[in-house]
């Protein structure tokens, strides 16, 4: 006999063989899956329909509803369509797919839309799917489309979640058998704005749709259950066939596990009992615990920090919440996280104060099973090693003698004011010195300080108030009626005064925290340099967690200490070698955690999408794990904050580094350019023409002779310009440009400059038009000069021959404007103030114009240096560019 545990199982080889047996005897069932309509599925289906039909299949479209959609029936061209069927009902005639005819007909691949419609009456079947099965059955292959809503197993939770009943159903049967089932998926806001856009329902029926059925919490519901439902189907298959094929893997599985701890009936046997059940289900599990005021205390945390780490060990996902009620907290959360099993344990019970603890405890887990409606809780016992343990006193010096003496002394005072009243008000009124009394130390100190003093407060009444007075005996039934409400009272004003102490308390300490947390924010994400951000970390963390701090980033390929708070002690060998674990591994070492625990620091990685980017060691004088269960949350707070924030600053730097790159390497590709072609041409023509002269100079005569000098005079002018204005943008670029301002008179700038381009405008007209008695600016001459310079110059390149150049010249209430217009062909680009971005060159006439692409950047700078803006953009009255100068009168009150 084969005893393997490898061996394929039997079950799974007699399935995979008869399902392999009935594909042989009737067709294949391919499903489209949508988790809503609109989704595309009938899209998807006819686009697949004409794949098949190019492959050479014969593809019969049987029946497809379009809606009214355009995009479907352009789809639905180009595919053999067969006829409907026409059926008299009720005085109408309703039309069918024509069962009959497809059968006749025998098609290779038949399409069928919406699998889950309803039939009319007189039809072969009442439903499709019923129809899709005979058509399987006659062996002819089927495509066809059905939402999620429509899965029979799915319809009271589809209900609950849209509040609408689906009554059109599939059997889950029919989907199982399916040999392919395709999901056809969409984001809810891409569903959203297709329902907008009119591509599934009419206008005033999307409307009213998105309100209800079509919200954005319905549709990722449904696209969940979409999903998990061709999970599961996929899930089964390669479970067949895992197991058919005797291979072993892990087995995925629906179900979700929450272990519920509380101080009463957190135990080691609670989270190995939930980890056999996640384990035995295959399910991911959690481990919650509700904190509430009695978890402040530093035993309490302590406890909770042991219970958390073995659940962490375990493969746990750790969870704490602030709360007041321990069930309905957790069964609420339970709800939210789409948790299906809920473990709790059964508390212990010895001895009259187990008894108590038990009462307490079962009444937890009572109400826990209560308000679990539609959750399975599983109640685990404890074992008698742990109930000995729970017996055990927690901490020999909680019960502090301090809050009741307090309690008893404001008693004693409370007294005192009531005997002061007793001469002029009831005995009913006097009582409410107690029970105010009674208030604040139940807000003061808690609810068994002030349980006692409204023990003690009774008793008071009784001795000094109720006759017979100064003693504990009641004469009147009355009395005691009285002194049963006061004491009644009493311990509701104190029940419910301790309790806004607790929830004063919790809400006080997560105010500091978020507050902590928050300024911690603020403040990193003002934070430019590294090291400040580190010391700021360093002072934070210290600060919270009350411990010394150290910060490592790798450095030459090894972790160096960048910054630390609090650190006097020096960082050992054994240590560094800890914090280089971490760093690699990407997981906490040291003190207090699994691994390396030997060491005196513990050490967390702070992680980013693209790994570790830092270290963060801490260390304290006190015994034991250096962090609780608090502190460890706040500290991946902290870390995560952190770790974004460094990520920032690196970024911005590799961002930098990637900018300075690429201009540079933009610049070496503009300056090789200029070079090989800029600067060779003008050095071409002048080595053309002197070669020439001193070859040939004696045989020519002295118009070529002058025309050969012109021409190495003009290239020149070219060259230098070139050069110089690499120069000038060198000088930009450096920030080495200071301006040398003088009073200058705009107008003998203009001629200027006019007279250096008159080489350059000689085919062109000339018009300038300048207001009279223009001020006087403080402005650099040499530079405004060479910015009109540059202008004019762009105007000969890029503007046809005899055409006008106009140089106008005015004064607003504020400003000096200088205008330059041509009548070229404009900026054809959307933003013409990209001319002003260096080495940017156009084409005129179908080739580029000579140049470097400089000459405009260059104008802008010197332009902004004298405390001027220019603009560039097309003129209004005709086609042309217009450049604008302006340079506020302001200028010329220090003329």
């Amino acid at each position: 006999m084969d005893t393997r545990l490898d061996r394929p199982d039997p079950d799974a080889l007699l399935r995979q063989t008869s399902t392999e047996g009935e594909n042989r005897a009737r067709g294949r069932l391919k499903i489209f899956l949508g988790a809503a309509p609109g989704v595309g599925k009938t899209f998807q289906m006819l686009t697949t329909a004409h794949q098949l039909q190019r492959d050479g299949a014969d593809v019969l479209v049987g029946i497809v509803e379009t809606h009214g959609r355009s995009e479907t029936a352009a789809l639905v061209e180009g595919l053999e369509v067969q006829p409907r069927r026409a059926i008299r009902y009720r005085g109408q005639t309703v039309y069918e797919m024509d069962l009959d005819a497809i059968l006749a007909r025998a098609p290779g691949i038949v399409v069928v839309d919406e699998l889950a419609h309803t039939n009319a009456p007189g039809s072969r079947h009442p439903k499709r799917w019923m129809d899709v099965e005979e058509l399987l059955a006659a062996c002819i292959d089927v495509l066809t489309t059905v939402n999620i809503q429509h899965l029979e197993s799915l319809n009271d939770i589809i209900a609950s979640i849209t509040r609408i009943r689906v009554r059109e159903t599939v059997p889950d049967r029919v989907i199982e058998r399916a040999d392919e089932v395709e999901l056809i998926d969409l984001t809810p806001n891409d569903l959203l704005q297709r329902m907008r856009d009119g591509k599934i329902y009419a206008e005033h029926t999307a409307g009213r749709a998105m309100l209800h059925y079509f919200s954005p919490g319905n549709l990722t519901a449904l696209r969940e259950l979409a999903l998990r439902q061709t999970a599961q189907q996929v899930d089964a298959q390669l479970v067949d066939h895992m197991k058919a094929n005797a291979i072993a893997g892990p087995w995925a599985a629906g179900e979700r596990i929450m272990v519920c701890l509380t101080l009463q009936d957190g135990d080691a046997s609670l989270l190995r009992y939930g980890k056999r059940l996640a384990d035995r289900l295959h399910a991911p599990w959690s481990v919650l615990h509700v904190e509430t005021s009695r978890d402040l205390t530093d035993t309490a945390r302590a406890r909770m920090a042991s219970q958390m780490h073995l659940a962490q060990s375990l493969g746990a996902e750790t969870v704490t919440i602030p709360g007041q009620d321990v069930a309905l907290d957790a069964v609420a959360y339970a709800r939210a996280q789409n948790v299906t099993q809920i473990v709790a344990a059964h508390p212990a019970g010895r001895g009259w104060s187990g008894r108590v603890r038990q009462w307490l405890g079962r009444a937890t887990t009572e109400r826990l099973i209560q308000c679990s409606q539609g959750f399975p809780v599983h109640v685990v016992p404890r074992s008698s090693t742990e109930e000995v343990a729970a017996e055990r006193p927690r901490d020999a010096g909680s019960a502090r003698i301090g809050p009741y003496v307090a309690s008893s002394l404001i008693v004693m005072g409370a007294l005192g004011v009531a005997l002061l009243l007793r001469r002029g008000f009831e005995v009913s009124n006097v009582s409410l010195a107690f029970l105010t009394a009674i208030l604040g130390v139940a807000v003061a100190y808690g609810l068994w300080p002030s349980l006692w003093a409204s023990l003690l407060g009774m008793l008071c009444f009784n001795f000094f108030f109720l006759p017979p007075l100064y003693t504990l005996t009641i004469a009147a039934p009355d009395n005691v009626v009285a002194l049963f409400f006061f004491f009644a009272t009493a311990l509701i004003a104190s029940n419910l005064g301790a309790r806004v102490r607790n929830q004063a308390v919790v809400a006080r300490h997560r105010a500091d925290i978020t507050q902590s947390l928050y300024h911690f924010s603020r403040t990193i994400t003002g934070i430019i340099r590294l090291d400040d951000l580190l010391w700021s970390v360093s002072h934070q963390i210290a600060t919270m967690l009350e411990c010394d701090v150290v910060m490592l980033l790798p450095e030459h390929g090894k972790l160096t200490v960048k910054a630390s708070y609090n650190a006097g002690k020096l960082i050992g060998a054994e240590d560094l070698a800890a914090a280089a674990w971490a760093w690699k591994h990407n997981r906490v070492a040291g003190r207090g955690s699994d691994n390396l625990p030997g060491v005196r620091w513990l050490f967390t990685p702070l992680r980013t999408g693209r790994g570790p980017v830092a270290v963060i060691g801490l260390d304290t004088e006190k015994d034991g794990a250096i962090l609780d269960a608090e502190q460890q949350r706040l500290l991946d707070a902290l870390a995560e904050q952190t770790a974004s924030a460094l990520e920032r600053i690196l970024l911005a730097s590799e961002l930098d580094q990637a900018r300075l790159d690429a201009e540079t390497d933009k610049l070496r590709g503009a300056l090789l350019t200029s070079i090989s072609h800029d600067l060779r041409t003008p050095l071409a023509s002048i080595l053309g023409a002197a070669s020439s002269l001193d070859s040939y100079g004696d045989t020519l005569d002295e118009a070529a002779r002058k025309d050969l000098l012109t021409t190495i005079r003009d290239e020149a002018e070219r060259l230098n310009r070139f050069v110089a204005n690499l120069l000038d943008m060198t000088r930009l670029e450096a920030g080495a440009l200071h301006p040398r301002t003088e009073p200058v008179d705009i107008v003998e700038i203009i001629a200027s400059a006019l007279t250096r381009a008159a080489r350059l405008l000689v085919a062109h007209q000339i018009d300038m038009v300048v207001e009279p008695d223009l001020p006087m600016l403080r402005l650099d001459d040499v530079l405004l000069e060479q910015a009109l310079f540059n202008i004019l110059d762009n105007a000969g390149k890029y503007t046809p021959p005899h055409t006008n150049v106009t140089i106008v010249a005015s004064a607003t209430a504020d400003q000096l404007v200088v205008r330059v217009l041509d009548e070229g062909d404009g900026f054809s680009g959307s933003d013409p103030e990209q001319v002003f971005a260096k080495f940017t060159r156009f084409t005129s006439a179908d080739r580029s114009r000579a140049g470097t692409g400089l000459g405009l950047a260059i104008t802008r700078g010197f332009v902004e240096a004298m405390g001027g803006t220019i603009t560039a953009r097309n003129r209004r009255d005709r086609p042309g560019a217009e450049f604008v100068m302006s340079f506020p009168l302001s200028m010329k009150d220090a003329v």
